[in-house]
């Protein structure tokens, strides 16, 4: 299977497609043609036409883009800073989370090789 040909759900597919277009709609509002966005990000204009069609691309491309349009400040909004969190810091006393931990453990299944046997029988 090649990489076009993976279809996305579509929840992903419509974030792609939104932020695709906003990111068109922010070019434009600048009045700047896909050709100068491009050389401006350096990639190519086909990897602008995709990432504004909602399309696969890549991460360094879409930051990139950010970049030569002045958003990157507003990553921050997207991920925010994980070692701001007072409450959490606050009850392990200033001491900051090493690994991630299950909070339960999982429990065990029920199934069983006569399960599996009598499947096919009916």
């Amino acid at each position: 299977m090649s990489v076009n040909s993976i279809t996305l759900p579509p929840p992903i597919h419509t974030a792609m497609r939104e932020l695709g277009g906003r990111l068109s709609d922010i070019r434009l509002s600048r009045n700047l043609t896909q050709a100068h966005l491009a050389e401006e990000a350096g990639v190519s204009v086909s990897s602008i036409k995709r990432l504004e069609a909602g399309e696969n691309a890549s991460l360094d491309t879409f930051l990139r883009v950010l970049r030569a349009l002045g958003l990157t400040d507003h990553l921050s909004t997207l991920l925010p800073d994980p070692a701001i969190r007072p409450v959490e810091r606050v009850q392990r006393q200033g001491g900051q989370r090493q690994r991630a931990r299950p909070s339960a453990s999982p429990q065990p299944s029920a199934w069983t090789w006569r399960d599996a046997e009598g499947a096919g029988d009916e």
